[in-house]
């Protein structure tokens, strides 16, 4: 009988021993990241369309078509990444190509672009036009447009306001007026109202952007270096040239948010300055080092791509591959697994437990100890 009361005692020791004994967890990382995989193409082949993420779904919207059939698309094509499917919503109010497009408080905004040719001038149509799509009713606003008619520009959400900078005007020459490519025009929704901020430092067109901790950086077709607006004090500076010799205009960017993967800022495809060779370049950019590296490139090298990111995935989506002979563009889609997918943010070693539950579970320890040889030594006397 002692025996059994004493073995059972160091059972329950081992027991309580267990909660306090330090435990390690360990992360594995994704083999399949920096790798590119085709998708479903998306329905309606066309250029100069815009990309946009809501709640997990990919929003492709309007664009142009090329060719003997050239014309301006208002429609609207909705990817999901989690079943691979495509489905067809409202149509844009306005057709055109070529505008900003941004995301606030789960709504599209498609502001500016190109809407078409003045033959009697021959001059591009841009508009101002402000329309906001809700994916949540499938259903258009009309609201205010920006002050600055212009095709091209890049929309970015930082905090509450919608950033509109760069772009080109209605032209006949070769170079746009410099102070629709310098513009920087900023949309409150709250109040559907507009104001100016600095402008960028060097002429804005052809470009992309992405947005990283509160900083807008802008791709342009000028520079091979991104110039970074701080919304916070209105202030601009340059980071470093990436890779490429020359700047790649028309290339397709987009940030990871540091959820699945680390913060970085992808710059994939686009086309040589000053010619018509398109690339497949996929650019890596780590905002904080201020570096660059080189992800695997395009299967396909492609001029014009957009790229939505879902979860810390890329999505590629559409491009052209030949400039000269296939002005409708492509309607592949491609996914790719960023560098550190699924290791990041980095998981801390857990604690053993907290202090105060290991103080409590060896005081426990303790006593039932205590109890168990004061009745084993009453029975011994006894």
């Amino acid at each position: 009988m002692k025996r059994k009361a004493l073995n059972s005692l160091l059972l329950f020791v081992l027991a309580v021993s267990t909660l306090v004994t330090p435990c390690r967890i360990v992360f594995s990382a994704d083999l399949s990241e920096n790798t590119w995989t085709a998708k479903t193409s998306m329905p309606t082949a066309r250029v100069g369309f815009g990309v946009a993420v809501v709640n997990g779904k990919i929003y492709v919207i309007g664009g142009t078509v090329g060719g003997a059939d050239y014309h301006w698309l208002n429609t609207v094509e909705e990817y999901d990444p989690a079943t691979d499917t495509w489905k067809t919503k409202a149509f844009m109010p306005t057709a055109r190509a070529y505008f900003g497009v941004a995301v606030y408080q789960d709504k599209i905004y498609v502001i500016g672009g190109y809407a078409g040719w003045d033959e009697s001038k021959s001059v591009s149509v841009v508009c101002a036009v402000n329309e906001v799509y809700d994916p949540a009713t499938n259903t258009w606003e009309t609201k205010t447009p920006m002050p600055t008619e212009r095709k091209g520009a890049c929309a970015s959400v930082v905090g509450d306001k919608i950033y509109l900078i760069g772009g080109e005007p209605a032209q006949t020459s070769p170079y746009p007026p410099l102070n629709v490519t310098y513009a920087n025009e900023v949309y409150d929704p709250a109040t559907d109202s507009w104001s100016t901020k600095a402008s960028i430092p060097q002429s804005a067109f052809s470009s992309s952007s992405a947005v990283v901790d509160g900083k807008i950086y802008v791709f342009s077709s000028e520079q091979n270096y991104p110039q970074i607006y701080d919304a916070s004090t209105n202030t601009w500076s340059s980071g470093k040239s990436f890779p490429s010799a020359l700047p790649l205009p028309n290339a397709g960017v987009a940030a990871t948010a540091g959820t699945m993967a680390p913060k970085r800022i992808y710059v994939i495809g686009g086309q040589k300055k000053g010619s018509f060779d398109v690339v497949g370049s996929n650019y890596v950019y780590e905002p904080e080092q201020d570096v660059w590296s080189n992800g695997t490139d395009l299967p396909t090298a492609r001029s014009g791509v957009e790229v939505a990111v879902v979860d810390d995935v890329l999505y590629a989506i559409g491009g052209v591959e030949y400039l000269m002979t296939q002005p409708a563009g492509s309607t592949q889609i491609l996914q790719y697994i960023p560098f550190g997918y699924g290791t990041f943010p980095p998981k801390p070693e857990p604690e053993p437990f907290p202090t105060s539950l290991v103080i409590a579970a060896s005081g426990v320890s303790v006593i039932v100890v205590g109890v168990a040889l004061l009745v084993y030594f009453k029975k011994r006397k006894r």
